[in-house]
């Protein structure tokens, strides 16, 4: 099910960054980092934002109703945007702080060796996470894509965005271990600042991006170009078809697609034979891409002859 991949991806996300939080917490207390107290936020943010993913997916599946006729599918869109603002305002905006203040006062941190272990741990709860996420991209993208063709491309913000905290979260321990260690080496109090307030770009940059692909899908993304183009293919190849017009797609949840597409039929068919090629086309549509859930065909040769379109 692509629910529980997705719910897979959050919750060893969840369990890394809990641990990886804790263990920077106490590092930075009693060491003085102001590096591992940036990585300490960031962590503690990355959890947070596990736990909204979470609550985004037990949203997102909750069945069709009055008043959502389509589902529900873009509370996940809702709560992937609120990370991207909460990553920024929590992990990024107290990263820099931290930095800022610690250049105005520059204090050269203390047990260096703690800090290089609860690093080299974290590092290793975030690869396992990373390696979860990277394995789930690999098996939902098309072969002909990259993995960033994927992660840009992606309807599933759970998967992507779990995948770049991770990312982050390897090249922030990268960053504070190269602070702790230069700043020990050289007795230079501001590196462990100055590493701090580069974890907190780095995050606002993915904030950033993780911010504009959540609210292009929450607006009314169309979906991906393989999915559109396959579709092309399975009603072009119906014996009924004359031509294929515009094919308009929105995604309303990472499984769920909405399709809307003109065909122009053979001159001559009957309403019955209309109906059959209309009827052939959904079901092959569906058995060739169970994602795309409501479909509507506009019978433009029955429209021109002056009968009503049908919708379906």
């Amino acid at each position: 099910m692509p629910e529980s991949n997705s719910l897979k991806v959050v919750y060893s996300g969840l369990i890394a960054n809990v641990a990886i939080a804790i263990c920077k917490f106490v590092a930075a207390g009693l060491t003085g980092s102001s590096a591992m107290l940036a990585e300490a936020f960031h962590s503690a943010a990355d959890a947070g934002n596990e736990f909204l993913l979470w609550i985004g997916i037990r949203r997102s599946m909750r069945p069709p109703d009055a008043l959502h006729p389509y589902g529900h599918g873009k509370a996940l869109y809702f709560y992937s945007l609120l990370v991207a603002v909460y990553i920024f305002g929590i992990g990024g905006g107290l990263a820099v702080h931290e930095g800022i203040s610690h250049l105005r006062h520059p204090q050269l941190s203390t047990h260096a060796g703690w800090n290089c272990l609860v690093l080299a741990l974290s590092a290793g709860f975030d690869f396992y996470s990373w390696r979860v996420s990277y394995r789930v991209l690999r098996a939902k993208k098309d072969p002909d894509e990259s993995l960033w063709d994927e992660i840009i491309g992606g309807k599933d913000p759970t998967i992507f965005t779990v995948f770049l905290e991770d990312s982050a979260g390897l090249v922030g321990a990268g960053l504070a271990f190269i602070a702790i260690f230069l700043g020990q080496r050289f007795k230079n109090p501001y590196f462990d600042p100055i590493a701090s307030i580069l974890i907190g770009l780095v995050l606002a940059v993915m904030a950033f991006f993780l911010g504009r692909e959540s609210g292009a899908l929450l607006i009314g993304e169309r979906t991906n170009r393989a999915r559109i183009r396959r579709v092309n293919e399975v009603i072009q190849s119906d014996e009924a078809v004359q031509h294929v017009g515009e094919i308009l797609t929105m995604q309303l949840g990472p499984e769920q697609v909405l399709l809307n597409v003109e065909i122009q039929f053979q001159k001559g068919l009957t309403l019955d034979r209309l109906e059959s090629a209309i009827d052939r086309i959904e079901a092959r549509i569906r058995e060739v891409e169970p994602t795309i859930q409501r479909i509507f065909i506009e019978a433009e040769s029955f429209k021109k002859s002056g009968q009503r379109t049908r919708a379906a």
